[in-house]
């Protein structure tokens, strides 16, 4: 961590972020690990340069998703690690959009993994390491109070609409988007409350397959053990065209069960 940032007041530390007090009000710094956790902070390790590159290809996706209406909390990449964002009040949920059948879902329901679904599947996970990310309900978040009714209906719409436009672009990009979360906060402009996109969209964030081979290119090569777990990610932003020629692209590894 660069030494500007002992510095700085934190606000808050996650898994795979630190979050700092931003230079003007209503803004964070929001500082990318290289740390890498699976199973509910089960599993611990070090993707080296991680962190780096879910920056630059979060702030790659971000600004295409804002190219098209979906209102995001990025403001602009700072550095290598750093990206500058606005500050909002996180909302408790875990929005996963689910187009093909992997990872938790094949388990629950005893479906082979690499099913396509007859449509999307969008499922919503309480945010609690404690609780271990518990399914739940739009009920139970509106009883709860962690969202009303009609930020629910916000949250489902921008999910949905993010699905169809990153699900084009990763196919252009060879890429499969099998499934991924999001997460949204309010975000206040004087008296206006307005639902955003925040958190990160990158490999750890969403599974991504070869659309030839289904090679993982994403953090379940971390979860599964598959090996050359920054190869997987550096492909990625090498066919996003964020790292010209980075990485090698013949990532053959075992097909580790979970």
């Amino acid at each position: 961590m660069s030494r500007d940032s002992t510095r700085r007041r934190k606000v808050y530390e996650g898994k795979a972020k630190v979050l700092f007090e931003g230079p003007e009000p209503g803004t964070l710094i929001q500082y990318f690990k290289d740390d890498a956790t699976a199973f509910n902070n089960q599993k611990q390790g070090v993707i080296t340069g991680k962190g780096v590159l879910n920056n630059r290809i979060s702030e790659f996706l971000m600004e295409r998703l804002a190219s098209i209406g979906i209102p995001t909390h990025f403001v602009r990449r700072l550095n290598m690690r750093e990206q500058l964002v606005r500050e909002v009040e996180i909302i408790p949920i875990e929005v996963v959009i689910r187009n093909v059948v992997a990872g938790s879902l094949a388990k629950r329901f005893g479906i082979e993994e690499g099913e396509a679904l007859p449509r999307s599947i969008v499922e919503y996970y309480y945010k609690s390491d404690e609780l271990e990310d518990p399914l739940v309900t739009e009920e139970h978040i509106a009883a709860f109070a962690w969202a009303s009714y009609q930020e629910i209906d916000e949250m489902l719409n921008l999910a949905l609409r993010i699905n169809d436009y990153l699900s084009g672009l990763f196919m252009g990009a060879g890429l499969r988007l099998i499934d991924f979360k999001v997460e949204f906060g309010r975000h206040w402009d004087e008296d206006e409350m307005q639902i955003i996109l925040a958190d990160e969209i990158s490999p750890d964030s969403c599974r991504l397959w070869d659309v030839l081979t289904n090679e993982k290119l994403d953090k379940d090569r971390f979860r599964r053990d598959l090996g050359r777990v920054e190869e997987g990610y550096q492909e990625v932003a090498r066919r996003l065209g964020i790292l010209p020629d980075a990485g090698p692209r013949d990532l053959k590894g075992p097909e580790a069960v979970q």
